[in-house]
């Protein structure tokens, strides 16, 4: 049994998940740091929906240009060939299912791939859906890196989502430093685990968990 994953692990195995060739929107948060790992060989394309296609890693020290940031406002760099557009086309290239896969983070998700990362309902949260309604509806597929647990030990993969929800049925992957969960028509089944069995994890989350098939 292997340990429990770091971030930069998990954004790494998520990177190799990636197929060559894909075109990709990486969310704020924890998903923007998939492109650190992500090598030439893979022949990904980065899209930013503030209206950059090819983009590169985080751009760190010199090669910071605060005029060259992705949506999240952190520094990014460029690809050869990268290039600059209208935020209104930029949600054209979401909207009309031209990504491949958005990578996103979460409060929770369904068993049934139910979404949502906008709002959690606190009175001192500021509601800030973006365009993360657009990525989960448009994109092929939706992977979303999260904690499995929340702060007080409540799992945040769960029947039905209590917050407002960001897309419906839009999850196909959930990746956490616990386990990857691969949501599919037969239900919810656990990929891989790290750090822990499926067994403890089942003793500790409110859905029915299929084994990895073989």
């Amino acid at each position: 049994m292997s340990e429990k994953l770091s971030r930069e692990d998990l954004a790494r195995l998520v990177a190799q998940d990636i197929q060559p060739g894909s075109f990709v929107n990486l969310g704020i948060g924890q998903p923007t740091s998939v492109s650190n790992y992500l090598t030439a060989e893979q022949d990904i394309t980065l899209h930013t929906e503030n209206g950059m296609l090819g983009m590169g890693p985080e751009a760190h020290g010199d090669e910071a240009d605060q005029d060259l940031i992705n949506a999240g406002k952190v520094p990014v760099t460029e690809v050869p060939g990268a290039s600059y557009f209208h935020h209104a086309d930029s949600f054209a290239m979401m909207r009309g299912g031209h990504l491949d896969v958005c990578v996103l983070g979460a409060f929770q998700v369904s068993a049934t791939g139910d979404l949502a990362n906008w709002h959690t309902g606190a009175p001192d949260a500021i509601p800030a859906v973006g365009g993360a309604m657009d990525l989960a509806t448009g994109a092929k597929d939706v992977y979303v890196m999260m904690s499995l647990f929340a702060k007080d030990g409540t799992p945040k993969l769960v029947p039905d989502c209590s917050y407002p929800l960001t897309g419906v049925g839009c999850v196909t992957r959930v990746y956490t430093n616990d386990a990857v969960f691969l949501l599919t028509p037969e239900g919810v089944r656990v990929r891989e685990t790290f750090g822990t069995t499926l067994e403890e994890l089942q003793s500790k989350m409110d859905i029915k968990l299929l084994p990895p098939t073989e």
